[in-house]
């Protein structure tokens, strides 16, 4: 019998959350039905967020070499996830590390902090994640008068029926992992790329 420890990757001494049982249960249970590819699959963690009146959204964090695994399944996942957690919005998203710069008054010979583990390549990277299948094809960011920054970002058209009635859900999850407020928008078509 597969137990969810197994499915769950914690350090030691540390306890999976009843969520975290929950979505593990859930993808044993895929795994033994038609999911052959969940075999070898584990997650790190999984957090519900609240989006607005009673709609939730489940984040589940996954190993960042295993991600690539997951986006070959991602959508039917996804689907099968959603159905089986009542219709709670499910997201993937890897686990990175963000490596803060150290402080100039270490003396000690620092080390520089690889690129991709600064907070801005990390965020843009959750980003990429959050909206994954659906691709960015733009980005704005837009200072307000009172000092606050908007980010806006724009989401290809052909993925719009699929991802239209999660766009709540992407800003708020975004919104509690990273602290800014991001919108996402489809691009509007001009009336000239109709005709042709």
């Amino acid at each position: 019998m597969l137990t969810t420890k197994k499915k769950i990757v914690k350090p030691a001494g540390k306890e999976p959350t009843e969520t975290e049982n929950t979505i593990a249960q859930a993808l044993l249970d895929l795994e033994q039905n038609d999911f052959k590819d969940l075999k070898d699959l584990q997650i790190v963690s999984a957090k519900e967020y609240d989006v607005s009146e009673g709609k939730k959204a489940i984040v589940i964090f996954v190993p960042f070499r295993q991600l690539k695994a997951y986006h070959k399944i991602q959508q039917k996942l996804v689907w099968e996830l959603e159905k089986k957690l009542g219709g709670k919005t499910v997201m993937f998203i890897a686990q990175r590390r963000i490596i803060h710069k150290v402080s100039s008054t270490n003396k000690v010979k620092q080390q520089k902090v690889p690129i991709s583990r600064t907070i801005k390549a990390v965020h843009d990277a959750m980003l990429d994640d959050l909206v994954f299948p659906t691709n960015i094809v733009g980005r704005r960011l837009r200072y307000r008068l009172d000092g606050t920054k908007l980010h806006k970002v724009y989401l290809d058209r052909k993925e719009m029926t699929v991802t239209e009635h999660k766009l709540d859900s992407f800003s708020a999850v975004y919104h509690k992992l990273t602290g800014k407020d991001v919108v996402f928008e489809f691009p509007v078509q001009s009336a000239s790329s109709e005709q042709n």
